[in-house]
């Protein structure tokens, strides 16, 4: 009986614990970096000159965005670069996406369209695009985002400082905020992404680039055979095996996009879903790899994803315990008397808040106004918290009985528009 309340008492010590050092761990790892890199640096719309400016090529494969493919690609003519070309993978849409992007090509000089007959997913399409690609530095976004004119600028900078830089991602913002859960998601895509990815930066391994913006370098991406077409989650496969090839990945909070998100609660499970899945099927296949003594850096955060899966499980057996005390006697060892908040609870929310500040703190140069946004924040753990691990525990299994090879389509999105 002891042992097994002193095996109780350790997960639960866990359950707090692990998300308060999570925590204390990005907005250190933050701090260090605004300090290192952020805080000096010149306003966003005058960036530095760079030595030089070699041509880019700007990739969008789209499926179904006949609603913003042309906001997106007349956006993307205003790029603050002096030679650059767009080349858009019409992927089988079903929508008038290719009649558009076919009128496109005669108004906007840069872009080439190329279009594919059936749905062939996210990464065939990048993979075609890159191919097609005349110059060595790609630029990858989605097809319903409005990329800032001098995001390539800033993301430019980092490929051209280093040759071992493979990837750079960018910053990606809300555009649609009419609901709680899209005010909610300006709050998470700072003081969550946001942070995370400053923390990683500093401590060694960027977990994901951002799918919907990134920059690459295309000898990188032929180093590692380019995107994997069976992952659900292509952003964090090509992240893992570029640094697993020893690729450094850089954050670059000032390589603004502009996004739309899901805005209601099927679109938001469907999206986390597919992104905890992707994470799941990641860590499955490469990790065998990292049994490597050169590939320790990438040990950080292969543990940390770890660690995140055996969370949301005992978060799972807690609330099972606690549903099986109302219905039958369980012993006293094992009760779960309450889910409701206690003092662990209130730190733990207090410690969320705090993180939410410093990223609205930090995130000031980057959006007017962002702080409006705060007092949003007081629902995020629940609403979220509850949400990533349900995903979380549902997308493991489906990441295991999953058979390697099948081909990840797209599937389109809630966007968060009515």
């Amino acid at each position: 009986m002891d042992t097994t309340h002193h095996a109780l008492s350790v997960l639960l010590d866990f359950a707090f614990y692990y998300p308060l050092i999570m925590s204390m761990l990005w907005m250190s790892g933050s701090i260090i970096y605004y300090l290192r890199w952020e805080r000096r640096q010149p306003p966003r719309t005058e960036p530095q000159p760079l030595p030089a400016q070699p041509p880019i090529s700007i990739l969008v494969p789209c499926h179904n965005e006949g609603t913003h493919i042309r906001e997106t690609i007349e956006q993307l003519a205003r790029q603050r670069w002096p030679e650059f070309e767009i080349i858009a993978v019409n992927d089988g849409s079903t929508d008038d996406t290719g009649a558009q992007l076919d009128a496109l090509a005669g108004e906007v000089p840069q872009l080439r369209v190329i279009h594919f007959a059936s749905n062939q997913g996210k990464a065939m399409g990048l993979r075609m695009a890159a191919l097609a690609a005349r110059h060595e530095f790609l630029v990858c976004i989605d097809g319903d985002t409005l990329l800032d004119e001098h995001a390539a600028h800033w993301m430019m900078r980092h490929l051209l400082e280093s040759a071992r830089v493979g990837a750079v991602t960018g910053n990606p913002r809300i555009r649609n905020r009419s609901t709680l859960l899209g005010k909610l998601q300006v709050g998470e895509f700072s003081s969550i992404i946001g942070l995370i990815k400053r923390a990683q930066r500093v401590y060694g391994r960027i977990f994901t680039v951002s799918g919907v913006i990134a920059a690459f370098r295309k000898r990188a991406l032929l180093d590692v055979g380019y995107w994997n077409v069976d992952m659900v989650t292509e952003d964090i496969d090509v992240s893992w095996r570029l640094q697993m090839r020893h690729w450094d990945v850089r954050y670059e909070p000032n390589a603004l996009c502009w996004l739309l998100t899901p805005e209601t609660l099927h679109g938001l499970w469907r999206q986390r879903l597919r992104w905890a899945q992707g994470g799941s099927e990641v860590l499955l296949r490469y990790a065998g790899g990292l049994f490597n003594w050169r590939r320790r850096r990438m040990w950080p955060v292969a543990m940390e994803y770890v660690l995140s899966l055996v969370w949301a499980y005992l978060m799972l057996a807690v609330v099972a315990l606690w549903a099986l005390g109302k219905f039958m006697p369980v012993p006293p060892e094992l009760a779960v008397p309450s889910l409701l908040p206690r003092w662990h609870g209130v730190i733990l929310g207090l410690t969320c808040l705090t993180q939410f500040l410093l990223s609205l703190v930090i995130d000031r140069r980057y959006e007017a106004r962002i702080g409006r946004n705060y007092y949003w924040m007081i629902w995020y753990p629940i609403a979220y918290w509850v949400i990533n691990t349900l995903t979380t525990v549902v997308a493991f299994p489906k990441a295991l009985l999953k058979r390697r090879g099948v081909r990840a389509v797209w599937v389109s999105p809630d966007r968060g528009l009515r």
